[in-house]
């Protein structure tokens, strides 16, 4: 596990199209999606520990955005190969025993996690209903061993001004996370 930061995408970029499978190879085109009032997508995984520590809470504040019309899609990016916890089916079976209320998507070749620039699990992206970025960052400032309790403040935060239509401050804290785990010599080149 390398501590990674998000590369924080410029905000205003509108949200790349993508088709992914779910674990059971069913596929997922985002353009086929309904957005009411925003779009969040959340490139996390099965057993980073920055993932494990916020997942109950994040699936139950995904929940409470969905309700406010916010549509949600999880991505794991990694290398299951070389890393056989996130596999399709261990991805299948998180998703059951946590319930997940929206799509777990299989981003094989990277190629999503790319597009996206993300970095880390958890990274988290949300969009307004036009699919333009307007948040980039941390669920809240929890993270394992700091003490701090897992709130979900900030995204929080951020969605309630997407279902609003207010305004979002463009002073936002990178989410931290374990880096994506890419293929060997597919790593992108926007670490710099």
């Amino acid at each position: 596990m390398v501590l990674t930061p998000s590369t924080m995408l410029e905000l205003g970029t509108i949200a790349p199209d993508f088709t992914l499978p779910d674990p059971t190879g069913r596929q997922f085109a985002l353009a086929d999606q309904k957005i009411d009032k925003g779009l969040l997508i959340i490139f996390m995984c099965n057993h980073c520990p920055y993932v494990i520590h916020i997942r109950e809470q994040l699936v139950a504040a995904i929940r409470r955005y969905q309700k406010q019309g916010i549509a949600v899609v999880a991505i794991n990016s990694n290398d299951y190969i070389a890393h056989p916890d996130d596999s399709p089916a261990k991805m299948a079976d998180d998703a059951e025993v946590f319930d997940y209320s929206f799509p777990y998507l299989v981003d094989q070749n990277q190629q999503v996690a790319r597009a996206y620039r993300a970095a880390c699990t958890p990274d988290l992206f949300l969009f307004d209903a036009g699919k333009r970025l307007v948040y980039r960052g941390q669920f809240d400032g929890a993270r394992p061993g700091n003490n701090i309790p897992v709130s979900g403040a900030d995204l929080t935060a951020a969605v309630q001004n997407v279902v609003k239509g207010n305004a979002i401050t463009a002073h936002q804290q990178p989410s931290m996370g374990c880096n994506i785990k890419w293929k060997a010599g597919n790593e992108p080149d926007y670490f710099g």
